[in-house]
Formats: structure tokens, sequence, C-alpha cells
């Protein structure tokens, strides 16, 4: 199946990459007819064309079955105020505070690593168990759940980030584990009760299971899939219920792994569910599930930043529940771990650990000013603090500084 495809001009997204307009040069208002779509105005002048539709190239954007939106880097203000409200300022939830023995970044992310490793075996044999034809039980996760969520009680970014940075012949297993946590650091956001918070921890790390029983071939398939293998695909949701409803799995479990991939708009699958008609575990389901999965490697894609994810994810209309995403947002962070900043001293920064008193004031490592165009000494800055005369002033493309491993500076 070829990369570039014909699309009607109102399924033009923000983030996919123009390969032809369809109109003479002389007709359109771009010095390119080829081009990654990346403004509303661009959008705008598109639309004023006057064609019906547009040709996009996939393999250099987003795709039309992922209906994303990349927008322009965005200023720190363009978050709702809510957001960036201090930590310490916002209302607890959930009826009693939780005690936590917090442990530094490094540190857990000496544990995160080797306990990744580890994690992947187990639920990788959990894969092959299922594909034998064998049980898989709730009670034989419930051992990795619990060291997961131990985990996140120590340091909520460590394990999260370090599952992250999955190859795309890890991903399976690794996402089950980096869903699990996602799900157990939005609950905590949240504030559901300990009983809610294992269920969307189990179900979490089980949402994928009915991906043991696709073809191979379309599982690992190291381009885009057809629409027929999409199809296929699309299956896994109802094969991972069934196989766990099979297995005496808890109705939140099972509730989950069907869900996960309806939307609040009514277009999700596998039954077009919309609004409240979606669970409050399957609605957090829906947003850790496609976090992970867009700021991992895939055989088919390059990750995202997970800077711009949570910005694209953002402006999702009828994708997500609102005010789950804004708690996701809250749990992760606007500027995650791992993301490339630019400062308001017009260097460049890597975010290493989240703010300990604003989303918006991480603490990260500075490493080259783009005045002098020039690497500059590592630095690592905490924008929170009270003698910090810094600030994130927007998200960067790790594109502007080529092949760079961006990882390296806060592993």
């Amino acid at each position: 199946m070829t990369a570039v495809r014909e699309i009607e001009i109102g399924q033009l997204c923000l983030g996919m990459y123009v390969h032809k307009l369809g109109t003479s040069w002389l007709d359109h208002p771009f010095v390119r007819s080829s081009f990654l779509l990346e403004t509303q105005e661009d959008l705008r002048k598109i639309q004023d064309i006057g064609i019906r539709t547009v040709w996009i190239d996939e393999s250099k954007g987003l795709t039309l079955d992922e209906s994303t939106a990349v927008a322009e880097v965005d200023a720190p203000e363009e978050w709702p105020v809510e957001l960036a409200a201090p930590v310490e300022e916002e209302a607890q939830q959930g009826g009693k505070e939780r005690s936590l023995a917090p442990t530094s970044m490094m540190v857990e992310l000496e544990h995160a690593r080797a306990f990744c490793l580890a994690a992947k075996e187990e639920v990788k044999q959990l894969f092959a168990d299922l594909r034998m034809g064998k049980t898989v039980t709730e009670a034989s996760v419930i051992p990795l759940v619990e060291e997961i969520s131990a985990s996140i009680s120590r340091n909520q970014a460590a394990l999260i980030s370090v599952a992250r940075l999955k190859t795309h012949d890890d991903y399976t297993y690794l996402h089950s584990v980096a869903v699990c946590g996602l799900m157990l650091a939005l609950a905590k956001q949240l504030g559901l009760d300990d009983m809610q918070t294992k269920k969307a921890g189990v179900g979490g790390l089980m949402h994928d299971f009915g991906k043991a029983f696709m073809p191979l071939d379309v599982l690992n398939k190291p381009g885009k899939l057809t629409d027929d293998e999409f199809a296929i695909m699309k299956q896994h949701p109802v094969e991972g219920a069934r196989a766990l409803q099979q297995s005496g799995a808890s109705a939140e479990a099972v509730d989950i792994a069907l869900h996960h991939h309806e939307k609040i708009s009514g277009l999700g699958y596998p039954h077009g569910l919309k609004g409240n008609e979606i669970t409050l575990l399957a609605r957090m389901g829906a947003v850790c599930d496609v976090y992970d999965a867009v700021t991992s490697v895939r055989a088919y894609k390059e990750p995202w930043d997970p800077a711009m994810a949570m910005h694209q994810m953002a402006q999702w209309q009828g994708h997500f529940d609102t005010s789950i995403f804004n708690a996701f947002v809250k749990s992760v962070g606007i500027y995650p771990v791992g993301s490339l900043v630019r400062l308001a001293s017009n260097r460049l920064a890597v975010v290493t650990e989240p703010g300990k008193h604003s989303l918006l004031s991480p603490i990260v490592r500075v490493f080259h000013s783009l005045t002098s165009q020039q690497d500059i000494h590592v630095e690592t800055v905490d924008l929170g603090a009270p003698s910090c005369r810094d600030s994130i002033v927007a998200r960067m493309d790790p594109a502007v500084v080529g092949g760079r491993n961006l990882n390296a500076y806060w592993q």
C-alpha cells in the first residue's frame, strides 16, 4: 500500500505532509507544493484555495487513521490556567493524603532500568502463554503490578520515562508495563481509592493481551498496515476481553481491554461508544495507551517528543475525556522527562525531572546556545528555584539538533 493517498480537504489535519495540492503552483500561495502542514494559518490557506481533495504522504507525516493535529511550537500560556497552577495549591481529591517515600530520580532510574529488563521478559512469557492457549490469570500479574506501583510511588517519572525507551521489537511487552505505570499515576492524580487504583494498574498491564492472538506478520509489520490488516488488528480488544473473561479476570480488566480504543466522540472501536457510555477506567486507558504509543519507537514511525505528544493530544477534539486528559497532564507533566525545550535565555535544554512546584518549571539540562549556534557546558537548572530567572518559552522539534541522542541528557 503506497504511502501517498488522496484525502478530502475536510480530513486534512495539522501534522500531515502535503504531497500535492492538485492545483497549479501559480494558483496557490505556497513556495513549495510539498511540505509539512504545521500551522492553522497554512491549513486555512489550503482550505481557501477551493480544492476538494489533497494528496498526503503518510511516510513523512501523520496518517489519516491517526486523525491527529500537530500544532506550532507552543508557548506555556497556551495551556489551561488550572494546569499551570502550583502543585501545592491543587485540591487533594479522593479523601485522603498518600504518604510517599520519595526516591531521587537518579536512584530510581537505575532501579527502573533493571526492572524493565526483567518485566519485559515476564510479559513476553505471558504473551507466549496466551498464544499457546494457556490461561493467564489476574493473580499471575499482581506481583508485577505491585512492583510497578512501588516504583511509581518512589518516583513517578522514572519508570514511565525508562519504559518509553523501548525498541520496536520490545514494544508490545514494555507497552504493557508503561501503560500500567501511567494508569497508576493517573489514578493517583484522580484521587481514586486503593481498590480502583489497583484495578486500573492490572487493567493497564493486561489491556493489550488481545494482541497475542493477532497474526505475527501483521503485529510486527515494519510498515503501514493495509486496510485489511488494520481491520484484523482492530479485533485485538475483542480477543483480549474474551481471553480475560474466560480466565476469570475482573469486570474492570475486561472492560479496559475491550474499550481502550473507544473515543468520546463515538468514532472509536469496537463498539462506537461515546461520552459516559465509556467507563472511567476505559477512558483512562485510552489516554495512557495513546501517549505511550506515540512517544515510543515503532517499526513504521519515529517517536514523538514527549512535550509534542502532550500538545498534539490536547488538540484531538472528541478523542479523550477532557477532565481525564487534564489530570493525565498533571500526572506526567506539560513537559515530560525527555522533552526538548527552548529557554528564555535562547538556550536548548532537555527536561530531566518534573518541577517540584509547577508543571511549567521542570528541572532541565542546558546544552546548546541558539545565539552562538554552539554546544555549551552542560548545566542542570531548576527552573522552579526562587533564584532562577530562566523559563521555558517553547517546546522544540528534536530535528533541530539532528540525530543527537537527547535521552542521554536525562539517563
